[in-house]
Order: C-alpha cells, then sequence, then structure tokens
C-alpha cells in the first residue's frame, strides 16, 4: 500500500476498521467491544484470550473475522489427549523413504484454539512457544509460520472441573484478555431470529494479509507524547506490590503486578485504539480504553483480595 504521508494512512486505517466492522456486525450481534478488542489485537500484531461459557459465537467471530480480512484459518479443539505434535505437525517417513515434515494446523494465519485450559501444560506450551516465535522448529529445522499471525484462544471458566490454569507466564503471552458476557434481551432476539430463518449473508473482503502487515507497521510508527508513553509505563509499574509507586491497596491484596510487555501492549493498544477512532496520536484516555483488557491477566491477587472478594476489575478500577 502506497499513501502520500502518514495521515492518510492512518485515515485510510479509520476507514478500513469502519467497513470490517460493518461486514462483522452482519454475522456477529451485540459484541461490539469484543469485535473492537479482537481488531486492535490483530493490527497490534498480538494475541487475544476470550474467557467466557460456551455458546457464545466465539467460534463464529473467529471464522468472520477471517473471511473478512481474507486471512486462512483453522480451528483447533484442545482436549486432554492432544499432543504437541497434533498442532505443529509432525515428521513421518515417505514414500521415498526419507523423512519429510507435515505441517500441522497451526500453518494458518489466524488460529481458533479453542477451550485451551482443557489440554495439559505440555500441549500449551507447544502452542504458546509458536505465538511468541511466529515460528515452530521440528527436528533442527525451524518452519516459519505464515504471516500475518494471530491466535485467538478461549478458555473455560476456571471453576469449571477439567481444566488447566494456564500459568501467569504464559498468560503474559496473550496482549488481551476479554470477558464475553451473555447477550443483551434485544440482541439475543435478533441472533435468534437469524439464525432459525433461512437469511443467508455475503461477507465482503474488505483487506488482505499485506495490507494488514501494512498497517501493523503503520501503529509502531504513530508518534505517543512523553506523558501518554509515562501514564502508560506508570500504570503497568502501579500494579506491583511493594514498589516505590504501588499503593496500600495494591500492597496489601496483590501477590504479582503486571511486567514490561504490558507496558508495551499498553502503548501499542493505544496508539492502536487512536488510529482506528480516526486520532493520529494516542492520549491517556486510549490508554484507559484498552488497559483493563490488558493488565486484568496479569494480576495476581493475593489470598487476602480472594477472601474479601476483591475483583481484579475493582484493583484496575482503583489504579485509574
Amino acid at each position: 500500500m502506497q499513501f502520500e504521508n502518514e495521515v492518510k494512512a492512518v485515515d485510510a486505517l479509520h476507514q478500513s476498521f469502519l467497513k470490517i466492522k460493518s461486514e462483522i456486525n452482519k454475522v456477529v450481534i451485540g459484541q461490539d467491544e469484543v469485535i473492537k478488542s479482537v481488531l486492535v489485537a490483530i493490527f497490534s500484531n498480538g494475541h487475544c484470550l476470550l474467557v467466557g461459557v460456551p455458546g457464545l459465537a466465539k467460534t463464529l467471530l473467529v471464522q468472520t473475522v477471517s473471511s473478512v480480512l481474507d486471512l486462512s484459518f483453522n480451528r483447533i479443539q484442545f482436549t486432554p489427549d492432544l499432543m504437541p505434535s497434533d498442532i505443529i505437525g509432525a515428521e513421518i517417513l515417505g514414500e521415498d523413504r526419507h523423512l519429510k515434515f507435515i505441517k500441522g494446523p497451526i500453518f494458518s494465519n489466524i488460529i481458533l484454539a479453542d477451550e485451551i485450559n482443557r489440554t495439559p501444560p505440555k500441549t500449551q506450551a507447544a502452542l504458546l512457544e509458536a505465538m511468541q516465535e511466529k515460528a515452530v522448529t521440528i527436528a533442527g529445522q525451524t518452519h516459519s509460520l505464515p504471516q500475518p499471525f494471530f491466535v485467538l484462544a478461549t478458555q473455560n471458566p476456571i471453576e469449571q472441573e477439567g481444566t488447566y490454569p494456564l500459568p501467569e507466564a504464559q498468560l503474559d503471552r496473550f496482549m488481551f484478555n476479554i470477558y464475553l458476557d451473555y447477550p443483551a434481551f434485544e440482541d439475543e432476539l435478533t441472533i435468534v431470529k437469524n439464525t432459525t430463518s433461512n437469511r443467508e449473508v455475503t461477507l465482503e473482503k474488505i483487506i488482505n494479509a499485506s495490507e494488514i502487515q501494512f498497517f501493523q507497521k503503520l501503529i509502531r510508527s504513530i508518534p505517543i507524547t512523553d506523558h501518554v508513553l509515562e501514564y502508560a509505563v506508570k500504570l503497568a509499574a502501579k500494579t506491583r506490590p511493594n514498589t516505590p509507586l504501588s499503593s496500600a491497596a495494591i500492597n496489601n491484596y496483590v501477590s504479582w503486578g503486571a511486567g514490561p510487555r504490558a507496558s508495551q501492549f499498553l502503548v501499542l493498544g493505544a496508539k492502536c485504539h487512536a488510529a482506528i477512532s480516526g486520532k493520529y496520536a494516542p492520549d491517556i484516555e486510549d490508554v484507559q480504553a484498552i488497559a483493563e483488557a490488558i493488565l486484568r491477566h496479569r494480576i495476581v491477587r493475593n489470598y487476602r483480595a480472594e477472601a474479601e472478594g476483591l475483583s481484579i476489575a475493582q484493583i484496575i478500577k482503583d489504579l485509574f
């Protein structure tokens, strides 16, 4: 893509976002904030973790996003017996008596890792390593994953039986942790009406892989003022107990806070949020708009917070 200047490129991203959102809304009803967060993560070259009960159109959302963005898509159902080779692929002996690598489903632009906490840590780690490196290594050979590469993992509520909670170090690989709630009554009426009739929807492909990569680079080149940058870094630093910036509430109720990766995602997310909103530089409101989804899985409450019923959302709200 070629533009005369960065301002016109940001305008193009803003218009593309509006068109993409409009197309997705033809199929996915009443999840505007979730859709926005997923698109911000894609344009920021990050990954998303969706937490919610089954039946809230998580698979439909990812399929629709991949179709509108003209990207390849694979869904991996995580189960207790899933092996790492089932995800990344394996070497097999071919007819010519030579080993050849058979690519697994992870070789796609968008991966839906469905119920990631239903599979043991070894298999979880195989996916998360690929997310970080954007490549897999088999028998000493490195195989690059297609670009852009985006993982949207779904997770059942931890309270359900048969789950393997993701360790904090692995949760940190995800840019956003997004909570899905049940749709509003009016939205559910529309959903049921649309899905119990012969209604057919034709989705338009708005942008392609090369354009997405262009916009990912554009996001990083968007300027940010020193005071907004400092605000984002301080926001992450305030979550760390027993440090110069931590409050009494953080010291009393938090075991671990967000690391430097949170600061990076806060800045990138704020830049992207500003661009899709039609602004040419982020402000503090853009940082706050994406902060909760970035921080909520990076703050670990202690036993006192759990005993007193203090939620992560309340802790983050106090930071503002």
